[in-house]
């Protein structure tokens, strides 16, 4: 079998499928379906300095070839977290890496410090880009000085590897992807979901209470490769690819495009054992055309 063991900053993983937060819980959801343990991470749903509610219902939508949300990081927030989540996870045997968000530097700095000092997180995904939080996230992610502002204030205070998520709601994102890796990111990920909006033709106002939200799934997926392509070639630092990663062949072109793992979200509410199948299905592809390791196809395409 060919070695799937691939490294993010000093993150060592098993194998290089992850989960995408927010669509896998805390992961003790997904234990009667899969072995946790079987995977290379797991990045848990967005978790802030306080609790939030999060936005109105409605707050999800079917669309062709992908969903809508705006879901908002309803959360209990970090103090909840460290007391009640933390010790149901903290002896899974995988990365338990949680997704960090917030609404100033300060906020993202503080919540990230409290999470530094739990023992068995040996990550942070930071989400600087979510695009369905109106005060906050979207505003961080689509310049170089906001990413930069909130990227050097979580590093001051944070000891361990620090991963950035990145919005596809910009014109250069190779460029913010720099500024991150300037400012001390171990890693960056993306994409996060494209803004988009349905209607409801009959009842004449949109589906979502707050109009729009963040697209996710199949229809993402080009855009989500082509940005990888242009991250990896931009920075030195490992990049984790996302975005409409449905099987094994969509993980593999990530993998190609220069991404060393990926996360699979929206697949996961099609088919909650996804993950171990894309694990699989990778080793299968590399064991059929001659690889030895994962590393062999990652970047190939110039």
């Amino acid at each position: 079998m060919a070695d799937l063991r691939v490294n993010i900053g000093r993150l060592a993983l098993k194998n290089p499928v992850m989960t995408a937060s927010g669509t896998f819980g805390y992961g003790v959801e997904f234990a009667d379906f899969i072995p946790l343990d079987g995977l290379g991470g797991i990045i848990v749903k967005g978790t802030t300095l306080n609790p939030r509610e999060g936005n109105d219902y409605p707050r999800m939508a079917e669309t062709p070839q992908g969903m809508l949300n705006c879901v908002g990081l309803q959360n209990k927030g970090v103090d909840y977290f460290c007391e009640h989540i933390y010790p149901q996870i903290k002896d899974i045997d995988t990365n338990m890496i949680v997704n960090v968000s917030g609404s100033s530097p300060e906020d993202y700095a503080e919540c990230a410090a409290r999470i530094d000092a739990l023992e068995k997180i040996p990550a942070i995904e930071l989400n600087i880009s979510c695009p369905n939080v109106k005060d906050g996230g979207m505003a961080f992610g689509v310049t170089c000085a906001g990413a930069e502002s909130v990227v050097k204030a979580v590093r001051e205070r944070y000891h361990k590897t620090l991963i950035v998520k990145l919005s596809p709601n910009v014109t250069n994102i190779a460029e913010i992807a720099r500024a991150c890796e300037a400012q001390g990111a171990d890693s960056v990920s993306l994409i996060n979901t494209l803004m988009g909006m349905a209607i409801d033709i009959e009842r004449r106002r949109t589906v979502l209470s707050i109009n729009t939200g963040g697209l996710s799934g199949p229809a993402v997926k080009p855009v989500a490769l082509r940005m990888v392509w242009q991250v990896a070639k931009a920075v030195k630092i490992p990049v984790v690819g996302l975005g409409g990663i449905m099987n094994a062949r969509d993980a593999i072109e990530f993998f190609m495009a220069g991404a060393t793992a990926i996360e699979i979200g929206t697949a996961n509410f099609i088919d909650p054992a996804v993950t171990i199948k894309v694990r699989d299905g990778i080793s299968d592809w590399l064991d059929q055309h001659g690889c030895r390791s994962i590393t062999e196809i990652i970047g190939c395409i110039a």
